[in-house]
């Protein structure tokens, strides 16, 4: 009797890790400096090798803008804390939890 095969699928590549795309860019051979890439680096980078377009959805920034914006607005945060403004020290609060937010979302 014939044994059934199973089919294996690919993983979309927005659900694989850092690694498993390292790999797929290691396999497909054209692909150089996959260990200095992060995941948005290395699925843009597969994505260009294969021919996919990539469909600019997200009007946000990305997450490492976010997190800048953050460390720019937790320095004048302090800055208004020292100087006792209280108010523009709870302004920046709120910015830099909103922040964060996003860039829980984002991911």
């Amino acid at each position: 009797m014939g044994k059934k095969q199973k089919e294996t699928k690919e993983k979309p590549l927005e659900k694989m890790t850092a690694t498993e795309l390292r790999e797929v860019a290691m396999e497909m051979g054209e692909i150089t400096g996959t260990h200095g890439m992060n995941k948005q680096e290395l699925l843009s980078v597969i994505k260009k090798a294969r021919g996919i377009t990539e469909d600019e959805k997200k009007a946000d920034a990305s997450t490492r803008e976010m997190k800048q914006k953050i460390k720019k607005l937790k320095v004048k945060r302090e800055a208004a804390l020292k100087e006792k403004d209280s108010k523009m020290a709870t302004i920046f609060r709120h910015r830099i939890s909103r922040l964060k937010k996003r860039t829980r979302m984002a991911s």
